[in-house]
Formats: C-alpha cells, sequence, structure tokens
C-alpha cells in the first residue's frame, strides 16, 4: 500500500463526529522519542538514520497497534507527495524536506502515525476527530508503551525523555487543539483570547502549525513546554483552557444571533451562493467561504455533512488536488478543479435553507 491510498480512505479526525465538534475540529497529541546511543537527527550521519528508520520499521512490524500501517520513505518519493502529507497533517513541513532516513509509518483512518528521523528520531501521533485529547493521550501512550518494548528510548530519570529541542524534554509530549472561532473573530475578542492564552505558557497558530496564518478562522492551541510536569496535568491543563474558549465561542456566537442574524445569514448564503457557482477559486477564498460555510451549519442555515465540509479544507489544497488529477497542475488549473470538485460534492451532499429557517445555536435565545 502506498500514498494513493489515502487519497479515497476516510481520515477519522475530519468525521466531525467527536465531542463539541462545532467548536473543536481535532485533537492531537504528539510524543517526542529518540534512541539511546545514536545521535539525534540533526547531527547523525547518513547511516544512522537509515539505522533508525529500519530499526522502528522493525518495530512497528511486531507492534500490534500498527498492524497494517502504510509506510512512505520520504526520500523516495516526490515533492507532491510530501506535501500532500503535511496538507493531511500526517508530517511537519520540515519533515517534508524528504531527508535521507526520513519515514513516515500511517495507521488506521490515520489515527495514529509516526515521523521517523523528523526533529527526532520519533514523533508518535494519535490524531482524533471532536475534543477528544484524553482519547488521543491514551491511544499514544499505549502505542508508546508497545514501541518502547522493541527500542530502548533516551531517557534520564532525573529530567526525562531527552528531545533535540529543550522545551520537548521531559515528557516530550505536545497536546494541541484545532478550534474553529467565527463567533469571537467576528465580535473582536480573539485578540483578548490569544493575549489570555499566551500568558498561560500556550502558543496559538495557524492550520498548518508553527509558522503558518491563521486562516478560516481556524486556531491550534497546544502547550510549549513539557519539563517538569506530567503528561495528565498537561492534558488536564488544556482541557481547561479549551473549554473556556469553547464557551467563550458558543456565548459570541448566541450574541451575533440576536443581535444581527441577517447579516449572519447573508453572510452564509453569499458565501454558499459563490462557493457553488464559481468556475475558478483560490486555496485561500476556499477556506474562508468554507469557514461561513461551517459557521452556517452550526446556526442552522445549511443542509451539509460536517465531515463534507472538513474533508474539502484538505482535498481542496493544491498537493491534494495534484494527486486526484495524477499530475502536476499550474495555479489557474488547480483553481479551476477546486472550483469544480466543491461544486459537485456540496451539490450531492448539502443545500442552503430558505431564508430566515435558521435555528439558534444552543443556549441563544428564541
Amino acid at each position: 500500500m502506498g500514498i494513493e491510498v489515502l487519497l479515497n480512505r476516510e481520515a477519522e479526525w475530519l468525521m466531525g463526529s467527536g465531542p463539541d465538534s462545532g467548536v473543536v475540529v481535532s485533537s492531537r497529541v504528539r510524543l517526542a522519542r529518540n534512541l539511546r546511543g545514536i545521535p539525534f537527527p540533526g547531527r547523525a550521519e547518513r547511516d544512522a538514520r537509515v539505522r533508525v528508520r529500519e530499526m522502528a520499521e522493525e518495530a512497528f512490524e511486531g507492534s500490534a497497534l500498527m498492524q497494517g500501517a502504510i509506510a512512505v520513505r520520504l526520500d523516495e518519493v516526490g515533492e507532491i507527495d510530501r506535501q500532500f502529507l503535511v496538507e493531511r497533517h500526517l508530517i511537519s513541513r520540515e519533515h517534508a524536506r524528504g531527508d535521507e532516513g526520513s519515514a513516515l509509518a500511517v495507521g488506521e483512518k490515520e489515527i495514529m502515525s509516526v515521523m521517523i528521523n523528523e526533529e527526532d528520531h520519533l514523533r508518535l501521533q494519535a490524531l482524533r476527530s471532536g475534543f477528544q485529547l484524553g482519547e488521543a493521550y491514551r491511544e499514544v501512550d499505549a502505542l508508546d508503551d508497545d514501541l518502547e518494548r522493541a527500542m530502548e528510548y533516551a531517557f534520564l530519570p532525573t529530567v526525562g525523555y531527552l528531545t533535540s529541542c529543550p522545551t520537548n524534554t521531559g515528557t516530550g509530549m505536545r497536546a494541541s487543539v484545532m478550534l474553529h472561532l467565527p463567533g469571537l473573530v467576528l465580535a473582536n475578542q480573539i485578540g483578548q483570547v490569544i493575549q489570555a492564552i499566551a500568558k498561560l505558557g500556550l502558543a496559538v497558530r495557524g492550520l498548518y502549525g508553527e509558522g503558518t496564518e491563521v486562516s478560516g478562522n481556524l486556531f491550534q492551541i497546544s502547550n510549549q513546554g513539557t519539563l517538569g510536569k506530567a503528561e495528565r496535568d498537561i492534558i488536564e491543563e488544556i482541557e481547561g483552557v479549551i473549554n473556556q474558549i469553547a464557551e467563550h465561542e458558543k456565548k459570541a456566537r448566541q450574541a451575533l444571533y440576536r443581535k444581527n442574524f441577517r447579516a449572519l445569514e447573508d453572510r452564509v448564503c453569499r458565501a454558499y451562493g459563490l462557493i457553488t457557482s464559481a468556475r475558478i477559486i483560490t486555496s485561500k477564498e476556499t477556506i474562508d467561504l468554507l469557514s461561513a460555510l461551517k459557521l452556517g451549519l452550526d446556526f442552522g442555515l445549511v443542509e451539509i455533512d460536517r465531515g463534507t465540509i472538513n474533508d474539502l479544507f484538505i482535498v481542496t489544497q493544491p498537493a491534494h488536488l495534484q494527486k486526484l488529477a495524477g499530475r502536476e497542475l499550474k495555479p489557474e488549473e488547480r483553481d479551476a478543479m477546486r472550483a469544480d470538485i466543491i461544486r459537485r460534492r456540496l451539490k450531492e451532499r448539502g443545500q442552503p435553507k430558505a431564508p430566515g429557517g435558521g435555528a439558534p445555536p444552543p443556549g441563544a435565545a428564541a
């Protein structure tokens, strides 16, 4: 099995079926691990990096949790394939360089995956739909235990797991949540929220993590430090913050509904009209319009499966379009193909309700 399998395989984190999925798109927990006695990737020679890859691949074969995983050697595939994996949130942009010895293993429904020879020897990941940080942690922790039986990690009792970046040392864990926050953005409250998050020592990033801009009202929130903290304490800390943000978002949506429903309805209906009639559409415009449709779904203004909207955020990205086309596409070809895919999928799976047919979000006054 190769990368092509992922094109037609449903990713669990895009289904929109998890808890609080109207606000929380996905939950992810990553663990950074290095192998004892082998230089970390940034300083390792080719032979050492290849050795790590071979050890990891052998460990996967003996792991019940990674049976049937798709294996990809990134130094053996092209740039479009690597960018495709970035778009699916399976590898980082740094990993997409495809340095010698770098690889990826992807489990069923893309819930579990492992990056090999990124910044650390191993980056274990569990990715879930909706607000499921606890479940994601339990799954990646089980995989961690499974692999540690086959490989010896670099670990000091007084410090914890040793990592390339000091900020990951200790638990080696990064927990993150993808949030859709149009209510706070439209209410001009998002700046205050971001400032409050930063004071708590959490990071706020865009759709594709570090170094990416926020678009489509999508925000990634994650912990920054791991040293001196237990894994469950980090999870509980982030869960507490996310619960507060989700509550503020819901209240902002309720206020917008009560005070200016017509403007919201107009925004959603205009977005639907444009995105379903456009013949050429850019990636950025697509993300913004899908964000409006996603909000419209939560207000009861459109009848579209949440998973369809989530999937369109990903499948309309440049590398996905080129994988579907089976060839490299010029920007204008991508814009035309993107518009065609959106029209087709929304025609099959959704339609706008009649004006005034929306229902208030939970807790909103009638």
